[in-house]
């Protein structure tokens, strides 16, 4: 029998971190610029794609889909996907872009995990500001990133749901990047189908775009490449033909249960 979790909402969060609340500090940098930096920065995410390339193969066993498409765009682009893992969404769009080298976005919350939370910065996190000087920062260093033609990526759904096969309703909040810095986007989608010789699900990846806005105001062409990632990954998702973990709606949040 699967696992099965129990929700009450979109927004319920399966993966608490130790420090569920932590802040980032004043003084934190986005970019590091000194030697020490980038040769930890570049060993740590090369040791990342090494062992995440195992992991993939290994674990999630995995394949991609679409990798033609990104040879479409030439320049930094934005890539938007569901959240299903949680150590494969750290490296999964890093395998399926190589080879360039994928920056993301974070949640501070992440860096409260012990070990993982001190290399985050070393591996490409940019972490989500909620302060005015903060976004400036965040701002700045995805515009760096961008000029450099790296791709960066986003998980609008927020949360980790494991193994989860549909793609939960997301805010179109995030969608304003591209907007805002003129650069397509891609939708990478994340499904599972049943395998023929292991009890975990094969992975199958499908990358998307690259999808450009419609409109004439920020807000029109925010809501409208949104529309166009959704129903695309609403798509995808149709590939899904199997739970490894049941996901059920309930009045109440309960635990989780394992059957």
């Amino acid at each position: 029998m699967s696992e099965k979790r129990y929700y009450s909402s979109f927004t319920d969060d399966f993966e608490q971190t130790k420090d569920q609340d932590y802040k980032l500090p004043e003084d934190y940098k986005w970019i590091r610029t000194d030697i020490f930096s980038k040769f930890l920065s570049g060993l740590t995410y090369g040791l990342a794609v090494i062992l995440g390339g195992i992991y993939c193969k290994a674990v999630l066993h995995i394949k991609f889909k679409g990798r033609k498409n990104l040879k479409a765009v030439k320049c930094g682009f934005f890539v938007y996907g569901n959240h299903t893992q949680p150590f494969g969404d750290v490296v999964i769009p890093a395998i399926g872009l190589l080879p360039k080298r994928i920056y993301t976005v974070v949640s501070p919350a992440n860096y409260g995990i012990p070990f993982i939370g001190k290399i985050l910065p070393f591996l490409g996190a940019l972490p989500i500001a909620d302060s005015l000087h903060g976004m400036k920062e965040l701002t700045k260093a995805m515009e760096q990133r961008l000029r450099k033609n790296h791709p960066i990526v986003i998980y609008p759904e927020a949360h980790v749901w494991e193994y989860y096969t549909g793609i939960r309703p997301f805010a179109d909040t995030s969608f304003k990047f591209p907007v805002k810095f003129q650069k397509p986007a891609f939708a990478l989608t994340v499904t599972y189908r049943k395998g023929k010789f292991f009890k975990r699900p094969v992975t199958e990846v499908f990358l998307d775009g690259p999808f450009y806005p419609n409109g004439n105001t920020l807000k029109e062409k925010t809501a409208d490449l949104h529309g166009k990632i959704y129903s695309q990954m609403l798509k995808r998702s149709k590939n899904s033909n199997y739970s490894y973990i049941e996901y059920i709606k309930t009045e109440e949040n309960t635990t989780t249960d394992k059957s």
